[in-house]
């Protein structure tokens, strides 16, 4: 009896996008929609902004720097507020005070990867940024997400205090620049195929079956 192959997602994202916080909760809607299609989901790094620091800088210097102005944002982070409200999601943009370097965030979904919550410590990182209004510079910040999880908080606190996998993150985020992806998220299928942007559930459960179909016939040849 042949075995369906499981289809590979790298899904390139920035926990201090919101449109990946939006397509976080969409990719999970649209695997619900395929539950009969085995897949392997990655999580890989991408900096949103490269150019901050890594103690990152106060969110108003941040929005004048990027968008003009911090009321030129306000007109664009209402239809981001409304979509991630459709997802059940909660975006609260005024709640925002630091703009962080996420370096240190994707460490620690990297290293959540060995007890298969990378997903679950994303998720949290997002929730205490865009709902809470977190500061994700400060150490205890990634600690407490770490820990809310069921991560290690002491082990977590000891390796964010080093430079560990801090070169293999710059590394992985450069390669993911370097194969032209500019836009996040990015679910790249079976690391040929990618759509970029937060599409709806419906379109990337499309994308899973018809993407799994052909990987497995190719398999079958």
């Amino acid at each position: 009896m042949s075995t369906v192959k499981p289809l590979q997602i790298d899904i390139v994202s920035d926990v201090v996008c919101p449109w990946c916080y939006i397509g976080k909760r969409r990719i999970e809607n649209a695997l619900a929609l395929v539950p009969d299609v085995p897949v392997h989901v990655n999580w890989r790094p991408f900096f949103l902004n490269p150019w901050i620091p890594r103690e990152g800088i106060d969110r108003s210097t941040y929005l004048e720097t990027k968008f003009g102005s911090v009321e030129a944002y306000k007109g664009i982070a209402g239809r981001v507020v409304d979509a991630a409200e459709q997802e059940g999601l909660t975006y609260r943009p005024d709640s925002v005070k630091r703009q962080p370097n996420t370096i240190d965030c994707h460490r620690l979904i990297h290293w959540a990867e060995a007890s298969g919550k990378s997903a679950e410590v994303k998720q949290r990182l997002m929730e205490l940024y865009f709902r809470d209004g977190g500061d994700l510079t400060q150490s205890e910040t990634l600690v407490q997400a770490a820990a809310d999880v069921g991560l290690d908080a002491d082990d977590i606190r000891k390796r964010l205090a080093t430079d560990e996998d801090v070169e293999l993150i710059s590394g992985n985020a450069k390669e993911a620049a370097d194969k032209g992806i500019s836009g996040v998220p990015t679910f790249v299928f079976a690391g040929k195929y990618a759509v970029s942007g937060a599409q709806d559930a419906e379109k990337l459960a499309r994308a899973i079956r018809q993407v799994s179909a052909e990987v497995n016939a190719e398999a079958a040849e």
